[in-house]
């Protein structure tokens, strides 16, 4: 972890850098928050940002979004200063910090806030086959391209591999291509000179040059503009960038990521995305399975999931019942973990005791869990029968269709000639000529008030 603090906190957070030093962490100062833009322009990352609440946060956290740069803030000050922590939270602080500093504290928000977990929760045989094959690429230099639906944890596997990875010391860089303007994303990757457009007001470091030693992660990668892929793949190819506004090359050293919930291939062949710089990418590929194809990790995750938000609202110990566990395996979940995750928060939020049941669990838009699994099993249902009815049809003429439609039909109406004929969309003359046409083919043709089960 990297660790920015920004401010004269005066010796005060002397223990907290330590731990944080101790802990792996690389702590760095600026005195102003000026000082610490410039910084971050430069290319001199951090995931945390800690930061004197005296001093203009509103204006920092301005400056951070006005560069594109996503760090989360963190405001420490004197116990006196509560208009000051006040305003510091509703200008975007995550967290505020009271001083003199209460170590154990310190340390405990620097890691809820900050340190992103490398560990990557499995248990279903699906999934475990897929991180044996990251396991054995991760030590490699090989590019990787994650596959997968949204919000099976593309990202989350992209960490997983840069852990594994020779470059596991240095920096890991993520950007999503589809979050940022056209426009923007070259300047974004490659970084800008002052004065190579209007609002480039001074030298910004791109992603390439962050990253550099260690891992970039080009997330959602399908959603570039295919100009702009002409020159990402002279970056992944030649490891030089050249800046927007630049007059020489860079040298870069790095290892790409990339993932897509897109099928590559149909992109390629549609001209939204370049074959060349697939192959470049494609060197390895892990396809991430749907939550609904891994009904172990759907368990597994739950738990961790309750678990989790249990302990993070200081609540105590919060079990899952056996019918929410069976309701959650049963549930569709279209949006993957990302999906799980939000419902088993609220449910530990508002339970009301020890035990979570599955009326506990609902989603964003108020559903409960028990109808969207029963809706769900009556989508299965229609979806089965509308297969089972389709195979049926299969080489059968369309005239032996049209007959047994209109018997059962009329079946249906205990031989209704009137009500049938409004059923099928048809004028009862017609009914009638095709009745007559199957009584002389020897079928059994109901009568009012029959059916051809009962008339047998």
């Amino acid at each position: 972890m990297r660790l920015l603090i920004v401010g004269a906190l005066e010796g005060q957070l002397t223990t907290a850098t330590k731990l944080a030093m101790d802990g792996g962490a690389k702590v760095a100062h600026a005195p102003s928050i000026e000082i610490a833009l410039a910084s971050l322009r430069a290319g001199r990352g951090a995931d945390l940002l800690l930061v004197d609440v005296m001093m203009d946060i509103a204006g920092l956290i301005a400056g951070l979004d006005g560069e594109r740069i996503v760090i989360p803030v963190v405001a420490c000050g004197t116990e006196s200063n509560a208009a000051a922590a006040v305003n510091a939270i509703r200008a975007g602080a995550k967290e505020y910090i009271p001083l003199p500093p209460d170590a154990e504290l310190i340390a405990a928000v620097i890691a809820a806030v900050a340190r992103e977990s490398s560990d990557f929760l499995y248990r279903d045989p699906v999934m475990a086959r897929v991180v044996k094959l990251a396991e054995q690429v991760a030590p490699s230099e090989a590019s990787v391209l994650i596959t997968g639906e949204s919000g099976t944890g593309k990202e989350v596997m992209a960490k997983y591999l840069h852990s594994r990875s020779k470059r596991a010391s240095r920096a890991f860089i993520s950007i999503n291509c589809a979050a940022i303007p056209e426009a923007l994303l070259e300047s974004e990757l490659f970084g800008h000179e002052k004065g190579a457009f209007t609002g480039a007001v001074a030298r910004r470091i791109g992603k390439f040059e962050e990253a550099s030693g260690g891992t970039l992660l080009l997330d959602e990668i399908s959603e570039m503009d295919v100009r702009l892929q002409a020159k990402l793949l002279r970056a992944i190819q030649e490891r030089l960038i050249d800046r927007v506004g630049g007059t020489k090359p860079v040298p870069v050293d790095i290892r790409i990521i990339a993932t897509s919930n897109r099928n590559l291939n149909e992109a390629v062949k549609e001209g939204s995305f370049r074959e060349d710089l697939l192959f470049r990418l494609n060197v390895v590929n892990l396809k991430l399975p749907a939550l609904r194809e891994r009904p172990g990790d759907t368990a597994a995750l739950a738990e961790h999931f309750v678990e989790k938000y249990a302990k993070a609202n200081g609540l105590g110990r919060r079990v899952l019942s056996s019918e929410a566990r069976d309701a959650l395996l049963r549930a569709p979940w279209p949006g993957n973990v990302r999906e799980l995750e939000n419902p088993l928060h609220r449910a530990v939020l508002l339970s009301g005791g020890e035990i979570i049941g599955p009326d506990a669990i609902s989603m964003p838009d108020g559903t409960g869990l028990s109808e969207v699994v029963a809706m769900a099993s009556v989508a299965t249902q229609a979806a089965q029968t509308a297969e089972t009815i389709s195979r049926a049809m299969v080489g059968r003429t369309v005239a032996d269709v049209e007959r047994d439609l209109i018997l059962d039909t009329l079946d249906h109406v205990l031989g209704n000639r009137t009500h049938a004929a409004n059923i099928l969309g048809i004028s009862i003359r017609t009914l009638r000529n095709k009745l007559n046409q199957y009584a002389d083919e020897g079928l059994a043709v109901p009568g009012p008030g029959e059916q051809r089960n009962s008339a047998a």
